[in-house]
This record gives C-alpha cells, sequence and structure tokens, in this order.
C-alpha cells in the first residue's frame, strides 16, 4: 500500500457528490459514537455515502433505492481510477461542456437519459444547478444547469479521485432496495445499522414523492421505527439520524417511539439552515438535530 492509500485510509472522506443533507460536516461527532468494533456495516439510506466510506467495519454495505446512484457507486469500485477520470474528462470535452454553454449540457442531458451510463450521471451531476441529484416521475435526470456556477472543477476532481482511491481499499457491497425490502435477517449482534432516512419535518428534493421514487411520510416513518424496534428486539444495535424539531415544527412521532421504547438521543451540533436554496426564513439553529440509539456510547442528555 502507498503512503497516499495508507493517508486516506485514516482521513476523514469527503463524498464527491454535493448530496442534501450529507453527514460529512458532522461526522466527527457520530463516528465516535458507534460502536467500536463492527463486523458488517449497513448504511440504510446511503446517498453519498459520507458516512460508510468512513467507518471501520469488516464489511460495509451501501443501499440506497435510487438505482442510479448506486450503479455509479458500483462502477467507481470496480473500475481502474485513471479510466473514470478519462471517461469523464473525454465526455466533457466530447460534449463541449462548460461552466457557460447551456445547449451543450441540454444535449449531454438527453444523451444520459437515453443510454444511462452511469459515470455519464457524474458528468451531468458536476453541471447541474448546485450539483444536485434530481429524476422526474419517468426516471430522467431534469436538474437544471448550473450556468456560471457548476463544473467539473478541481476539487470535484480530488473529493472524487480520494473517495475512490478509499473506496478501493473497502470490502464493500451495493444494494439498491427501498429499506423496507432490505434482507436484515442474517445480521447478528456485531453487526450495525445506520439509518439516515428523510426527515418527517422537513422539505427536500429527495422525500418529495415526485421523483419516480418512494417520497417520506408519516407512513414510511412509521414502517422504519418498527423496522429498528425488530433489529433491537434481535440484539442488532442500530443509529438512527433524524431532527426532533425543525422550524416551530415537531416530530412527536419519533419523540413518543424513543420513550417508548427508551432509546438513547444523543444531541448534535449542526444548522441545516443554509443546506437548501428554497428555504425562506432562515433561522440559525433552526434544527434540533439528534442520533438516536439502541445503546449507551455515552452518558445521553435529559430527553425534554
Amino acid at each position: 500500500m502507498s503512503i497516499t492509500e495508507v493517508k486516506i485510509r485514516n482521513e476523514i472522506i469527503k463524498s464527491p457528490l454535493n448530496y442534501i443533507g450529507g453527514k460529512y460536516k458532522i461526522l466527527p461527532q457520530i463516528l465516535p459514537l458507534f460502536p467500536k468494533s463492527i463486523n458488517t456495516f449497513i448504511d440504510l439510506f446511503a446517498g453519498g455515502c459520507n458516512v460508510g466510506i468512513n467507518v471501520k467495519a469488516n464489511k460495509i454495505i451501501f443501499n440506497d433505492n435510487l438505482i442510479y446512484l448506486i450503479d455509479f457507486f458500483k462502477t467507481i469500485h470496480q473500475q481502474n481510477l485513471d479510466i473514470t477520470i478519462n471517461h469523464i474528462t473525454n465526455r466533457i470535452e466530447e460534449f463541449n461542456l462548460s461552466i457557460t454553454n447551456e445547449t451543450a449540457y441540454k444535449n449531454f442531458r438527453d444523451f444520459y437519459n437515453e443510454t444511462r451510463n452511469p459515470l455519464d450521471l457524474f458528468v451531468l451531476i458536476a453541471y447541474s444547478f448546485n450539483h444536485q441529484i434530481r429524476f422526474n416521475n419517468s426516471h430522467k435526470f431534469n436538474n437544471p444547469f448550473g450556468k456560471n456556477r457548476s463544473s467539473f472543477n478541481a476539487t470535484m476532481k480530488y473529493n472524487l479521485e480520494k473517495f475512490i482511491i478509499k473506496l478501493k481499499t473497502i470490502n464493500a457491497e451495493f444494494t439498491n432496495l427501498n429499506f423496507d425490502k432490505f434482507d436484515f435477517n442474517s445480521l447478528k449482534s456485531n453487526d450495525f445499522v445506520y439509518a439516515d432516512p428523510p426527515y418527517l419535518i422537513t422539505t427536500g428534493t429527495y422525500n418529495d414523492g415526485k421523483r419516480g421514487f418512494t417520497g417520506w411520510n408519516e407512513q414510511e416513518e412509521k414502517k422504519l421505527l418498527q423496522i429498528l424496534n425488530e433489529l433491537n428486539n434481535n440484539n442488532v444495535k442500530f443509529a438512527l439520524s433524524n431532527v426532533i424539531k425543525h422550524k416551530g415544527k415537531t416530530n412527536h412521532l419519533l419523540l413518543d417511539w424513543i420513550r417508548e421504547f427508551g432509546y438513547t438521543i444523543n444531541y448534535i451540533k449542526k444548522n441545516y439552515a443554509n443546506s437548501n436554496y428554497q428555504t425562506k426564513n432562515r433561522e440559525k439553529n433552526g434544527s434540533l438535530e439528534v442520533l438516536i440509539t439502541n445503546y449507551k456510547p455515552y452518558k445521553p442528555a435529559t430527553l425534554f
């Protein structure tokens, strides 16, 4: 293993994707709360994979119901790094993509929607508005052009290269299942499930149910909480990221569940006020974010 690989193996890696609700900034808070020894780690709502890529475990399963996202991660895991980077740069040149060429972007978006090459999805994201991922009900990528803002810049390339190098050191598996279709039956007491679902009392493009993928509502929340209860009954540890309060709203369903089953609540210092460009009347400390566990990593704060 090279010195570079050793360094990357031991540092916190940032996803190359700008995924809404990504946990990169709070990893120093949540990673120490995970069990010290993990056999199989399940990243149930993997998203940009910021959490799973940084967890120490014998095996990591990245799962997300956004199948095109999982196809991308599978491809960069299997494929040579240089081939991946060359494909991206060749596509940019082939379609004349730039920070100002909206016509080229739209042509390439049409091309991707017809061909579905997993690496082309990343190229699209690089030039799309806010580097976001959006599909319509027909599973066509429909995020608009990021004029004068988005491109495959040096920072994005750097993050991608480091991510791929780290990913290739991991015993990884990728699945594209809805969370309630995942098979938890084989998990043992030394395995660990991390759930970072869409938040019931917030709004984002990932949970509005308008992309042709399952949205998030109270019924989905209840299904997830029941699954976590079953894991607890089977002596499998879990951690759930969520918010209890957000801009005057309270997730009473979540609070009642925590109280009923006596789970541990760990408060996270994080402000998502600026994570969504559509959010109006932004306020500091607008969200009370937590990590809920069925074990006690440390003495929890008093639940209000």
